[in-house]
């Protein structure tokens, strides 16, 4: 019976043991990772949170809010003349800006790193215009691209090609913006141009040894490696697209002849709501019509999209891999 015991004893105090070792390891582990908990219970849990909470209530923000159901929902999606627009503007411009973009830069950093002289040049050239402030950019732009005066106009006008309204015409606004995106691709150039100089240069030679051309190398050799980075590209620039606010509203400012003084009223999208975003309604409807209710409606439709734009591309990333297969 002793030695029973004494066995019974000395397996409770390994278990013991193992259970001090296994919280002390867990409380090592939570105290490497608090400082990425706080950051992610406070910018991102409690303002997904407050979001659904507040877009089931009234709230102006002076007043105790007060639940209203599924009424910001039904104005929103049904009586709220803006948003439909502003979501077809949203969808174009992710589908064809980041598109633009993407084909855009790896493009110009292909072009780059196959230039032998004055690379260093060209890529100062290409990479400055990203670091330009976006008001002061879009600005020049609305300037450069006026109808009546601009210079790309003029242009056009004396080689006998149409001259677009641009950021005036509704049909051409949209473009106009896409425009003022490529100009600024210097930093899709910069990450492309670092993954194309990665590539092992052994594949390139064993492809030209058996007779591929130039774009079944692209196809077979360079796309395979620089895969991940045209995945980080398209997703950062879809997110990036769902939070387009400063261009199209300074745009549409510019172009209306609205371009500041307090007391002046303006209502985004100018024109004809064509450079209406889902970011603009967020911002028209919390903060100048203090229907926060509304407001977080579309934040989190916007919140839903990206996560679904996301997912979709995170599934189809294997198709770039097997574009040779």
């Amino acid at each position: 019976m002793t030695t029973h015991t004494l066995q019974a004893q000395g397996t409770t105090r390994a278990r013991a043991a193992q259970r001090r070792k296994r919280r002390k390891a867990a409380l090592t582990t939570a105290a490497f990772m608090s400082p990425w908990l706080i950051g992610f219970s406070v910018f991102f849990a409690y303002p997904l949170i407050s979001t659904v909470y507040f877009s089931f209530m009234r709230y102006d923000g002076f007043r105790p809010p007060a639940f209203n159901g599924l009424d910001n929902w039904g104005y929103v999606f049904g009586d709220y003349r803006l948003f439909w627009p502003a979501l077809q503007n949203t969808l174009w411009l992710v589908l064809v800006m980041v598109t633009c973009r993407v084909v855009f830069g790896l493009g110009v950093g292909l072009l780059i790193t196959k230039i032998k002289t004055a690379a260093g040049v060209f890529r100062t050239l290409f990479y400055l215009p990203y670091l330009a402030p976006p008001v002061a950019a879009t600005l020049a732009f609305v300037f450069l691209l006026n109808p009546g005066t601009g210079p790309v106009n003029s242009i056009l006008g004396e080689v006998g090609l149409p001259t677009p309204g641009w950021f005036t015409d509704a049909a051409w606004s949209k473009p106009a913006l896409t425009a003022l995106a490529l100009w600024g691709v210097g930093d899709l150039m910069v990450i492309f141009m670092a993954s194309l100089l990665d590539v092992p240069k052994e594949q390139y030679e064993a492809a030209e040894l058996d007779g591929a051309s130039a774009w079944q190398r692209f196809r077979y050799v360079t796309l395979p490696n620089i895969s991940p980075i045209v995945m980080f590209a398209v997703v950062t620039g879809v997110i990036q697209t769902m939070q387009y606010y400063t261009q199209p509203l300074v745009a549409g400012k510019v172009a209306s002849g609205i371009i500041g003084g307090s007391g002046q009223q303006f209502e985004p999208g100018y024109p004809d709501k064509s450079t209406l975003t889902l970011p603009q309604l967020v911002y028209n409807l919390g903060f100048q019509r203090f229907d926060y209710g509304s407001a977080c409606v579309i934040a989190l439709v916007l919140f839903a999209l990206a996560m679904a734009f996301t997912a979709l591309l995170m599934r189809r990333r294997g198709g770039l891999v097997q574009a040779g297969d």
